[in-house]
């Protein structure tokens, strides 16, 4: 929960303050009353100096009602700056009276993204404080500006309003909503050994055939009952194994969707792979058309994932995929999210952009189709149609 500090200000009273606190309305009274101060003063029109001397009261009194000293402390609190969408993101605003006048009743705003929203307060006592406890909407996965608060003092006519900010803004993240996959997900890179890969090796875990022996090979590696068999030493040969690395490729190109839903569908799947992986400690990278995305931790990766946004560049599945064997070339698996518009000859020829070796899967995001796999020759294709399928379809797709 942020903490921000007790703030005390008061109303200045320089030139500067006193013009940036006019309205549109304030300056076009001003004018006419100028106006009406010169027509009266050069023609000498009476009526012309009575409207002037009105409107110059009305700016006056005006001017009573902004200037003065103005003291509050604020406190913007958020239970989390952190939620998933759905969940609920609630917060106070507390207003204190620390000095020893009464103060005026007042009104506070508040910007929540792009709405704001307004509290009003009440007369205040020295020493007295107020709360106002309000409710942001997380039905969208986003970064939303709370803040900053500002007290706004206006006359009665509309010709003067005074602002003063009192504190700084708070970033709230509208995490996308994930599912659990445990036990469901890593059923693909869950191997103690490690991943074999068909590169050959002299010393490594998982064995691959015999050989005969050339000299600077690893004696303890001999096979001897072979050796005695045959009357050649022979020595083990073996397949060099890689560390269970994730790579998971989501694709950020608009074109590649159906509908924004669908978008939203793939950064929920991508979230819920990435977690998981986390979780059980293996290494992952997350990427999009832009490149490698920060995934050190959950918070991290929601974060990131949180702050992206469709684009209408280029670029899709099949130079998604390159750029995945480039930036993750030690991958072990690699996911590729995509929507429902690439088709099967896509798809494969963008697993044919993955180097032999490493294990692809693509997940087919159509929001409200129905789940289902599908091999396009030795690629596997999970149709994913609601979030909560994932965890069945990964399971299919290990199987």
């Amino acid at each position: 929960m942020p903490s921000f500090p007790r703030i005390s200000a008061s109303v200045l009273r320089a030139p500067k303050a006193v013009f940036a606190s006019v309205t549109a309305l304030g300056w076009t009274v001003a004018a006419l009353a100028a106006a009406c101060w010169l027509a009266g003063g050069l023609l000498g029109w009476r009526e012309a100096l009575i409207a002037a001397l009105a409107l110059s009261l009305v700016l006056a009194a005006g001017l009573a009602f902004v200037l003065g000293r103005q003291a509050y402390s604020v406190r913007l609190d958020l239970t989390r700056t952190r939620v998933a969408v759905g969940d609920d993101a609630v917060g106070s605003l507390t207003v204190g009276n620390p000095g020893a006048r009464l103060l005026l009743p007042a009104l506070l705003e508040l910007p929540v993204g792009a709405a704001t929203a307004v509290f009003e307060l009440p007369r205040m006592a020295p020493g007295a404080e107020h709360e106002e406890l309000f409710r942001i909407p997380t039905q969208k996965r986003a970064v939303i500006v709370v803040g900053p608060v500002e007290s706004v003092r206006r006359d009665p006519f509309g010709l003067l309003g005074r602002r003063l900010r009192w504190t700084d803004p708070v970033d709230l993240f509208v995490h996308p909503r994930t599912v659990n996959l445990q036990g469901s997900a890593t059923g693909f890179i869950k191997d103690l050994e490690g991943l074999p890969t068909r590169i050959l090796s002299t010393a490594d875990v998982s064995f691959h055939a015999l050989r005969e022996y050339v000299p600077g090979d690893d004696r303890r590696h001999i096979h001897w009952k072979t050796t005695a068999r045959t009357g050649t030493l022979m020595v083990r040969q073996f397949e060099e194994t890689r560390r269970s690395h994730l790579a998971v490729a989501l694709s950020g190109r608009r074109a590649d969707y159906g509908s924004e839903d669908e978008f939203e569908l793939a950064v929920s799947v991508a979230g819920s792979l990435g977690l998981q992986a986390l979780r059980e400690q293996r290494d992952l990278s997350v990427l999009t058309q832009d490149g490698l995305m920060r995934s050190g931790s959950g918070t991290i990766l929601l974060d990131g994932l949180t702050r992206l946004e469709s684009t209408d560049r280029r670029e899709g599945t099949r130079e998604l995929a390159g750029l995945t064997a480039d930036a993750v070339p030690n991958a072990s698996v690699v996911i590729l999210v995509t929507g429902s518009v690439p088709g099967a000859a896509e798809l494969r020829s963008a697993s044919t952009a993955i180097p032999p070796g490493i294990r692809t899967l693509v997940v087919r995001c159509a929001e409200g189709g129905a789940p289902g796999r599908r091999d396009i020759a030795d690629l596997t294709v999970l149709a994913c149609g609601n979030l909560d399928d994932l965890p069945a379809l990964i399971r299919k797709g290990t199987a």
